[in-house]
């Protein structure tokens, strides 16, 4: 059932909102809804700060993830309503797809609609996707799919909507794979995307409150850590393609990791691990 809104949602009242949320629906279902708004445009100024923070090149062309992140109050509405069957700050991002069908030009307005999808079990618990696209003139142009986990049995620790790689899967570690790059992440990595985002899940931001939820350090937003892959191909990268990534483990600012991209098949495999122990951040494919 689509639903269309006038401009995306002020993430304030929705940040309070997602705070408030306790409980799990008894017998859990998606919301038959899709949220849309039309003639979305993009602001010059944020652009060019997302690309700094993320180490894009500023272009006409918009980075494949931008998007993503100009989706984000719109999918955080959908996900702190009251029909939504589980608490936003119980999800854990574990995967994103990006489809890109052709170059996104900066000076496009853009229809955005999200939608939540494929409620599934899980051997830690249940799946769900969160499915953004966008369309210019009508003509699909983009397809974001986000995989969450909602964990049952043991204690896991909370990650936001948005906030891709905030906690996975514990990782064994391993000979790190010889790099093509090394890159230092500093600790305002995580404040600097928060900002340019609108994810400010404070295990990003806080070092006091990301002990509260277990992690020793403030760590990075997993989206950052795929539009980072992503600039660093830049130069290399086709008209269209689609890049899947899995977040494994957290990245604790601040850190030196690897990255790793192997030509494959007409297009990549790259991953993201640990410079000393190898475990890995993230694993992805371009095709």
């Amino acid at each position: 059932m689509p639903a269309s809104l006038d401009r995306m949602p002020r993430l304030g009242p929705l940040y309070r909102a997602a705070a408030l949320r306790r409980g799990v629906a008894a017998d859990p279902a998606l919301p038959d809804r899709e949220l849309t708004v039309e003639a979305v445009t993009v602001d010059r100024a944020h652009l060019a700060e997302y690309d700094r923070v993320c180490g894009f090149r500023l272009r006409d062309e918009l980075p494949a993830t931008y998007l993503h992140v100009v989706a984000f109050p719109l999918a955080m509405a959908l996900m702190t309503a009251p029909d939504f069957p589980f608490p936003v700050l119980g999800l854990v991002h574990v995967a994103n797809r990006i489809e890109l069908l052709r170059p996104l030009p900066s000076s496009a307005a853009f229809s955005v609609s999200v939608r939540a999808d494929a409620l599934r079990p899980h051997d830690r618990g249940t799946q769900l996707d969160i499915v953004t696209t966008a369309t210019i003139d009508g003509v699909p142009v983009f397809t974001d799919t986000s995989t969450y986990l909602r964990r049952t049995g043991a204690r896991s620790s909370t990650a936001s909507a948005g906030s891709a790689g905030s906690a996975g899967s514990a990782g064994s570690a391993a000979e790190p794979p010889a790099p093509n790059a090394v890159w230092r992440v500093p600790r305002r990595v995580g404040t600097d995307y928060a900002a340019v985002s609108g994810d400010r899940n404070p295990i990003h931001t806080s070092r006091v409150l990301a002990k509260v939820f277990g992690f020793p350090r403030t760590i990075a937003h997993g989206m950052w850590t795929k539009a980072r892959c992503l600039a660093a191909l830049e130069g290399r990268l086709p008209d269209s393609y689609t890049v899947d990534v899995a977040f494994k483990t957290p990245i604790l600012l601040p850190a030196t990791v690897g990255f790793t991209t192997v030509a494959q098949g007409g297009g990549w495999d790259f991953g993201v691990h640990d410079g000393r122990s190898g475990r890995p951040h993230l694993t992805g494919t371009v095709r």
